[in-house]
């Protein structure tokens, strides 16, 4: 498995190996021993696995969840074909403000693991596309928060040609800027102090 850190502090690609044949194809999206060496902890004990089903054009996010009980994220895409975005939200983070994106597809496998407090956005780029994620905990509607997805101040490129479908929570979420002023942002030095004792804990 290739694991490449993203420029988003705390955050990695992890690409594994595809077998394929006659019958199709076989991949492991997730696997302990290299998540473990990539960042020096097995990966959270899993509260939650949920899964999404878009059409082309679908956005979703920007989301994260607030402080106390924020989740961290291990996210691949099991059909079709999306372009996803880690979005840095925490406010004092060394990267805040800064988005990259990494495209994820069944034919690649490629997973993202997004730390406590991280925003998190994709794009369907084909029908009937599949995400997956593994979460550190459960979901808790007052906990959920979000980001505008078109906010320049983002700057987030999403591909031309596709007839963008937002939910009304998305149209409607604020800017980065009017949700830090708002105080709905998460602190960086909080998220990175429930990582450590989410780390601590399954040590």
């Amino acid at each position: 498995m290739k694991v490449r850190e993203l420029g988003i502090s705390g955050a990695y690609e992890f690409t594994p190996q595809v077998f394929g044949d006659d019958r199709g194809a076989f991949s492991s999206p997730f696997q302990e021993q290299a998540f473990g060496e990539a960042l020096g902890r097995p990966l959270f004990p899993v509260a939650q696995a949920s899964s999404s089903r878009s059409r082309r054009g679908v956005v979703r996010g920007v989301h994260f969840t607030a402080l106390p009980g924020s989740m961290a994220k291990y996210v691949y895409c099991a059909s079709g074909r999306a372009l996803d975005f880690v979005v840095d939200v925490r406010v004092g983070s060394p990267t805040f403000g800064r988005a990259e994106a990494v495209e994820l597809s069944a034919t690649e496998f490629t997973a993202l693991y997004l730390p406590i407090g991280v925003g998190h956005l994709f794009v369907a780029l084909e029908d009937d596309t599949v995400m997956v994620y593994l979460l550190s905990a459960g979901y808790v509607a007052e906990k959920e928060r979000a980001v505008h997805p078109l906010d320049p101040q983002l700057g987030l490129v999403i591909p031309d040609g596709l007839d963008l479908v937002l939910s009304e929570r998305d149209r409607n979420a604020p800017t980065l800027a009017a949700a830090a002023a708002d105080g709905l942002l998460p602190d960086y030095a909080a998220c990175r102090a429930a990582e450590l004792a989410m780390e601590n804990t399954d040590a």
